[in-house]
């Protein structure tokens, strides 16, 4: 069974709906691509949940470790992180009961993809969120 992302509809539609996104990775450097996005998606009117070890704030917001730490179910989780952490992360979205994963552009796991899938969650791999916002959701 090959992965498939959903259709750009239906990646619109979740980038409608979504207020709350936990950013797995997000940088506290402006150079990095996942801070541009994370901003990006802050004018989008998303709220922005940083999820990153040994930092204490990005953009405005407090940051968490780790998924397990959220004080709450974020809408979606993006993936900022190497494929070889996608599955752990798929694991905790699965336990944490989280409905939409988004793997950024160049993070593809396949196999933790389809898990995911699997488990009823929403899966979106490489693919830019910003990019798709802008692109797939400009009319809306």
């Amino acid at each position: 069974m090959n992965f498939l992302n959903p259709g750009p509809e239906v990646i619109c539609k979740l980038l409608r709906e979504a207020k709350t996104v936990a950013v797995v990775g997000l940088s506290p450097n402006p150079g990095r691509p996942s801070f541009n996005v994370a901003r990006a998606l802050q004018g989008f009117g998303h709220r922005i949940i940083p999820v990153r070890p040994l930092v204490q704030e990005v953009l405005g917001e407090k940051a968490y470790p780790d998924l397990e730490s959220l004080p709450e179910v974020p809408d979606i989780v993006d993936v900022f992180r190497a494929p070889e952490h996608v599955p752990a992360i798929v694991e905790s979205c699965i336990k944490l009961g989280i409905r939409n994963l988004w793997l950024q552009d160049g993070v593809v796991h396949e196999e933790a993809a389809l898990r995911a899938q699997q488990a009823g969650i929403t899966v979106v791999m490489d693919r830019c969120m910003f990019r798709d916002h802008a692109q797939l959701c400009a009319d809306v």
